[in-house]
């Protein structure tokens, strides 16, 4: 592949959304080859965008993102489209994706050319406390990115710029891949939509601001972000993962979602023991099933005029949720059931019950909403706080039809 005016040994990565270069000596951004016996030495992840020429089979995915076709067995998600001239170049650009930016600006019109379809590939970057809780039960939400446009950023470093809890990148950077069933899921968050989140002063949040731009806070890169829509919990697809990377950019598959079984089982051999140490004390490492509770947030579908828990595969597997294979059959509608609820005028999802209490989300949280309501951010533009039930209004579950 031919980068930055030399040719370069390269292998594909995340279905061909990025490339592994390969050097015999030390070069700008390589690092140490970890593989033993490795033919080449050093290597660097980059973006299929930064490359202008691929031979073999690589040279496919890149025409396919120079083309915009879409004519894969999986094909690649859409790059950024920037007119960069004279007037805007991508120094002048990225000064731009760090500012607050109305919903008519350049920068907004550039932001809405990366779209989500069904089957795009999501990721959120997790601290060693969050992904014990994804274990448990978490489900996705908040602020996540398409991995097409993160897969060159490999080191805990790189994926430290997208943690949302506050704390600072360590030795080992988590992720949690899941596919989007469908785009209305998601939203961008943009200052016209969102300017309650970007309004929130650092006393009341975790993580860094949110610029209103619809673009990560980065020195360096271009990372359009999203939202989960009204900040509700989205439930896992099928085949959801759980990974960590080291400092030299190498990745290692944890953990693997069982949506019949409801539950995580163990990927991890004996030799990656040493990742999961700085987890939370009580974290049993030599576990190999973690069972997930059920969750108010579910996917239904309709199957002989009744509605049963139903499982996503997407882009084009959605079936009824049963342990045997033969009682897997397709349904004939699929949604997402959501509760929803509204407690001291504001609108809230429904995060889970205890008791006679309620775990609540505010969907459109602002400084104002989280002082009335108490509530406290879990992670970077997530608020949440208790309600007694007998408080709440309007309580029922919706649900959000997807189209087959």
């Amino acid at each position: 592949m031919l980068h930055e005016g030399n040719w370069f040994p390269a292998d594909e990565v995340a279905r061909g959304a990025a490339y592994e270069m390969f050097a015999d000596e030390p070069r700008p951004g390589f690092l140490p080859n970890p593989r033993p016996g490795a033919r080449h030495r050093y290597r660097r992840f980059v973006h299929v965008t930064e490359v202008l020429a691929a031979t073999g089979f690589g040279a496919r995915q890149a025409a396919v993102v120079a083309t915009g076709e879409q004519k894969l067995a999986e094909p690649l998600d859409r790059p950024l489209r920037m007119p960069v001239s004279r007037a805007l170049d991508w120094a002048g650009l990225h000064r731009l994706s760090q500012q607050p930016a109305a919903a008519n600006s350049a920068v907004a019109a550039i932001r809405r050319s990366a779209t989500i379809r069904s089957g795009s590939r999501m990721v959120k970057v997790l601290s060693a406390r969050q992904l014990v809780g994804y274990l448990h039960g978490w489900l996705p939400s908040g602020f996540c990115y398409r991995e097409y446009d993160v897969a060159h950023l490999r080191t805990p470093a790189e994926l430290g710029v997208l943690l949302g809890d506050g704390s600072e990148p360590d030795e080992v950077a988590f992720v949690l891949r899941w596919r989007a069933v469908d785009p209305c899921d998601y939203s961008v968050p943009l200052v016209d939509a969102y300017a309650g989140l970007v309004s929130i002063p650092p006393r009341d949040r975790l993580g860094p601001p949110v610029i209103g731009s619809g673009f990560a806070p980065a020195s360096r890169h271009l990372i359009p972000e999203f939202v989960t829509a009204d900040l509700a919990d989205l439930p896992l697809t099928a085949n959801a993962s759980l990974a960590a990377f080291t400092p030299d950019g190498t990745e290692v598959t944890l953990y693997t979602y069982l949506a019949e079984q409801r539950g995580w089982t163990r990927m991890w051999g004996p030799q990656w023991r040493d990742l999961l140490l700085k987890l939370a004390d009580a974290f049993p490492g030599d576990q190999e099933y973690f069972p997930v509770p059920p969750a108010p947030t579910r996917f239904v579908g309709r199957f002989r005029d009744g509605h049963y828990d139903a499982i996503a595969d997407p882009p084009g597997e959605f079936r009824l949720a049963a342990k045997t294979r033969a009682a897997r059959l397709p349904v004939e509608s699929i949604a997402r059931r959501t509760g929803y609820a509204r407690w001291r005028d504001a609108l809230c999802t429904i995060v889970r019950s205890e008791g006679g209490w309620v775990r609540v989300r505010p969907c459109r949280p602002c400084p104002e909403t989280v002082a009335r309501l108490g509530a406290q951010c879990i992670e970077r533009g997530v608020f949440e706080t208790w309600a007694p039930t007998s408080e709440l209004v309007d309580a029922r579950e919706i649900d959000i039809e997807y189209p087959l």
